[in-house]
């Protein structure tokens, strides 16, 4: 069974000095030669899908060895970086919310060299679609070097659990007011389905540290401008304030549990008063009706219907002169 072909887009930038505004041109793998590419040109080759054996041969077309085949072909999700001969090769995980805050992950493979990058991914993935339309409008993405525009999709890829947090803040805030709004029926579960979120989202990001570590180090590209060095660890930074909002999810879950447990505590204390003001009132009518029905020769107790509706109108005055002291007091 021969592996699907996948999607291939192949995109040369042009930001040559003769032309201001600098060009782009979809070009066909046959005319992609990465021997010939000059300083101010940038390639971007993006396949979507398909197996090892079209990806492969893509690689194969472009001149790579095999050892950066194999590296390129591996199934791990598992994040990486790698330098080889003048290349890196680097392995992230984007995210993305499947709905109900369900986070399932993208592996992104980028392979970055002299003026040019390739990316691989077996998915769609959101920010490589809005690059790309952005890129058919302002086509300076040329004046980039392969390792500034390698930066700046790591950055996207950051972006992306940005906004992986962003939904689940959202979902968060919705909990949080149906439960000040007392619809407690359905919190305990969704206040589950936020913590095992947080976590995911936490696993998913907090395995990207050693690439992120490395690629801020000054022995990453130590031949690289210092303009590229600070893409670089303007990036790694972003990664530390990705990781302080993702931690910071998982405050806010803990955070939504001790409402979910105030609310809850005043509820059954709300509950609690009711029962105690009733139990009150009924132990106060039971003693009347007890004294009531003691067999003494006493004069009251001769005194017929007359007698019985009097006891009955003094226990109704009792009961609700007590409910209206619980109402002013304001314990109902």
């Amino acid at each position: 069974m021969q592996d699907a072909p996948g999607t291939l887009e192949i995109r040369l930038f042009d930001s040559a000095p003769s032309n201001s505004m600098g060009n782009v041109d979809t070009i066909e793998l046959d005319a992609a030669k990465l021997d010939q590419l000059e300083e101010h040109q940038l390639l971007w080759i993006d396949l979507e899908g398909g197996g090892d054996s079209s990806i492969g041969k893509v690689l194969e077309r472009l001149g790579f060895d095999s050892d950066i085949a194999r590296a390129f072909c591996d199934p791990s999700a598992k994040p990486e970086l790698r330098v080889h001969n003048g290349t890196f090769f680097v392995r992230v995980v984007a995210v993305r919310n499947d709905g109900e805050l369900t986070y399932t992950g993208t592996v992104l493979v980028i392979l970055a060299g002299r003026n040019f990058v390739v990316t691989s991914h077996q998915e769609p993935i959101g920010f490589l679609s809005q690059l790309r339309e952005r890129e058919s409008d302002d086509p300076g993405l040329g004046m980039l070097s392969a390792d500034s525009f390698t930066a700046s999709l790591l950055d996207w890829h950051l972006n992306s659990y940005f906004e992986a947090v962003a939904d689940f803040e959202s979902a968060d805030e919705r909990l949080e007011t149906d439960i000040l709004d007392d619809r407690h029926g359905h919190c305990l579960p969704n206040l589950r389905g936020l913590r095992k979120a947080a976590s995911r989202l936490r696993r998913m990001l907090s395995a990207h540290r050693p690439v992120f570590s490395a690629i801020a180090r000054p022995d990453f590209r130590p031949g690289a401008e210092g303009e590229v060095n600070r893409h670089f660890q303007t990036v790694d930074t972003h990664y530390q304030r990705a990781m302080e909002a993702v931690e910071n999810a998982r405050e806010v879950v803990i955070g939504s549990f001790e409402l979910f447990s105030n609310q809850t505590a005043l509820r059954t204390n709300a509950i609690m008063r009711v029962l105690t003001i009733l139990t009150a009132l009924m132990g106060g009518l039971a003693v009347v009706a007890g004294v009531l029905g003691m067999n003494f020769e006493a004069p009251f107790f001769r005194t017929g219907l007359a007698g019985f509706l009097i006891a009955v109108a003094v226990m109704t005055g009792m009961a609700t002169a007590g409910f209206a002291l619980a109402w002013w007091r304001k314990w109902l």
